[in-house]
């Protein structure tokens, strides 16, 4: 009994495996014929799409995973799509030699090109800079004898001062010598009028003025304090060197109100007692980029807007361009003098200057069309079916154009965007 059930237990077994296997091989015939379905209605399809035609599809030569039913710019780059071809396109007359070429000496791509045109420009250049005193009216009140200050008339800086203001009374031995030989000689020879002339000269040169000189012979006797006069107008900045213990106080005295001369204190014949400034003229210091310096020239019209006094904006030329950059600046500094009396613009106040520029047959390059590699400019050759670096010398960049001095031929067409054309590994070659 045993044996037997174990006979129908194996029978029945092998009927479940033998169903199974049916069942799986039906299965996979069945898959087959459908894919194969699938396929003859796919190519069927295609045939159909093909017998109506196409629709036009158009991609970025950068990008080629952009796809769109119409022409345009590309959504990730801006170039223009281009539309593309049935089919995969054949490179032509582009040979092994060529493709094995480095990158940083021979790009092979299909991408836009320009030429040089010639055209002119109307170019707005915008300057920064500050008002500054005009130093050709800087003046300096010096002591024309040696003696002591008795009383000072200017007592602070920045105070202003008029021409024939009073600055200071001294006392001087040596004026009052000259003052004594002089009535002297009056009273004792009238007739000598040549000594009298030159007795009376060297008066004037100590300092005493001509009505000074008529009331010491009015008086008759000496004036053993003169009063010293300014022969210039403007406001004090500086109080001469008093030299010693003084030179400190003097510089102190830029970062105070107190100058450092005061009464009682010794002059010497010479010496630098006051610094005036006058504001009346004044220039404006502006400060252009070295590209920029070509296009600036003596007597060229200025628009000038100050910070301090926005809303009185005035008109100057340029009166003169500095022939050399500052130390530690990289901008060539111009200047432009202006009538300051009554616009009272202050000294040291920031302005926005502006001026027009007319450039007349020059040769240009859209700006994205040239790489700057510091002190060298290049651009990418059309030469057969890819692009040859190639160095160009360059002027200014205005409008987003850069104009060509040399390098380039007109009809010589080089690629739109070059900077698509750097390999980021690649360091770029150019023949000299």
């Amino acid at each position: 009994m045993r044996k037997f059930k174990s006979l129908h237990l194996i029978s029945y077994g092998s009927l479940i495996a033998i169903g199974l296997s049916t069942l799986l091989l039906t299965s996979c015939t069945d898959q087959k014929k459908e894919h194969k379905e699938s396929n003859l209605k796919t190519e069927n399809s295609h045939e159909q799409h093909a017998d109506h035609g196409e629709e036009d599809v158009y991609t970025c030569p950068m990008h080629p995973h952009v796809h769109e039913h119409k022409g345009g710019s590309c959504p990730i780059c801006g170039m223009p799509l281009v539309k593309k071809g049935k089919g995969s396109a054949t490179v032509k007359d582009v040979d092994l030699a060529t493709l094995l070429k480095p990158t940083n000496d021979y790009v092979v791509s299909q991408v836009p090109v320009t030429n040089v045109s010639t055209a002119d420009q109307e170019v707005t250049l915008e300057s920064l800079g500050r008002i500054d005193y005009d130093t050709r009216l800087n003046n300096t009140i010096s002591s024309k004898i040696a003696g002591r200050i008795e009383k000072l008339y200017v007592k602070y800086r920045y105070q202003h001062i008029h021409k024939g203001m009073p600055v200071m009374d001294i006392y001087s031995p040596e004026l009052v010598t000259a003052e004594q030989e002089y009535l002297f000689l009056i009273k004792s020879d009238p007739e000598n009028s040549a000594l009298i002339k030159v007795a009376q000269n060297k008066l004037m040169l100590l300092g005493m003025t001509q009505s000074q000189i008529n009331d010491l012979v009015r008086k008759g006797k000496p004036s053993y304090v003169v009063t010293v006069y300014s022969n210039y107008s403007g406001h004090v900045h500086e109080a001469g060197n008093m030299g010693g213990s003084n030179s400190n106080a003097m510089g102190q005295s830029g970062m105070s109100e107190e100058l450092p001369i005061k009464e009682g204190m010794y002059v010497q014949r010479g010496q630098t007692v006051f610094q005036l400034f006058n504001t009346d003229r004044s220039w404006v210091l502006l400060n252009f980029f070295a590209e920029q310096a070509s296009l600036i020239k003596k007597g060229m019209p200025i628009k000038v807007v100050a910070e301090t006094a926005p809303d009185r904006s005035f008109q100057a030329k340029i009166d003169f361009i500095e022939p050399f950059y500052r130390q530690n600046s990289k901008t060539l500094s111009a200047r432009a003098f202006f009538n300051n009396s009554e616009l009272k613009i202050p000294i040291g106040s920031q302005v926005k200057a502006s001026l027009n520029v007319t450039l007349t047959g020059k040769r240009w390059l859209p700006e994205t069309a040239v790489i700057s590699l510091g002190l060298r400019h290049v651009v990418f050759l059309k030469q057969g079916g890819g692009f040859q670096v190639k160095q160009v010398q360059t002027g200014v960049t205005i409008n987003g154009k850069v104009e060509i001095l040399s390098g380039l031929e007109s009809d010589d067409n080089v690629a739109i965007n070059a900077q698509y054309l750097i390999d980021s590994e690649s360091f770029i070659k150019t023949e000299n």
